[in-house]
């Protein structure tokens, strides 16, 4: 790098400072009572090292390389945190095993596809919530969770739909109560396995869902391994988790 014209200051907050901002130290005469202080003459910063410092107001830039291309579905603004409510599933050593079964027989129609690292079924779209709402929006989901049982659901749920129509419903309630996005009408509850970047449904409807199922039928004890105790919901809001106990 080279030389250039920077003010130089001290991070130590040890030093006593004057009303007008300027350091004082021992035997320094520039400052004393009854004379006034020379003017200070600012310098530019360079743009060279301006632009090693780029402004954060406007949040992080959204680099999909980092998260596998996945592109945000609202764009990052400081303050609004992203927030989604789901039911989460603990997946078991049997469940992998299927699953490892599964995503290479898929990968040779869609190379692409990436096993999901966490497993959940939504309760809600993703959602932006200022950060002074997440407490109370918390607390009002949670007000709405504590009449629900605990019931079972499969990879994608056929029994226990209604059950986790009410949850959706009480969700959206609190959603309208502030003033969000509901879910989708009509959903249908289903356990993400797998994802790829673009739309790849073309290659896997057909032949390959067909062989898939085909699998799973055939896996051992498959009925009963893919059975979710659901025990809670959760609501997640950037970096932060909230459990809500079912009964």
């Amino acid at each position: 790098m080279s030389a250039a014209p920077l003010v130089g200051y001290s991070s130590s907050g040890s030093e006593d400072e004057s009303e007008d901002g300027m350091r004082t130290r021992p035997g320094d005469g520039s400052h004393r009572r009854g004379r006034s202080p020379l003017p200070r003459q600012r310098f530019p910063v360079p743009d060279s090292v301006l632009n090693m410092f780029p402004g954060t107001e406007e949040g992080p830039e959204d680099d999909s390389t980092k998260h596998g291309g996945r592109v945000r579905t609202f764009p990052h603004e400081r303050g609004n945190w992203a927030t989604h409510v789901y039911v989460p599933y603990e997946a078991k050593e049997e469940f992998l095993d299927l699953l490892d079964v599964l995503l290479p027989h898929a990968q040779t129609y869609v190379p692409r596809l990436v096993r999901m690292e966490a497993f959940h079924l939504s309760l809600s779209q993703s959602v932006v919530l200022r950060h002074h709402w997440i407490l109370p929006f918390v607390q009002a989901l949670k007000a709405r969770m504590t009449s629900f049982q605990r019931t079972f659901i499969g990879l994608e749920v056929t029994s226990g739909h209604a059950q986790f129509l009410d949850l959706v419903s009480e969700v959206d309630r609190v959603m309208e109560e502030f003033d969000l996005t509901t879910f989708y009408q009509d959903p249908s509850f289903h356990l993400s396995l797998a994802w790829c970047v673009g739309d790849a449904r073309l290659q896997l409807e057909g032949q390959c869902l067909q062989e898939l199922q085909a699998i799973v039928d055939g896996f051992e004890d498959a009925e009963v391994l893919l059975r979710v105790h659901t025990e809670q919901v959760r609501c997640k809001s950037g970096n932060k988790f909230f459990s809500m106990p079912l009964k």
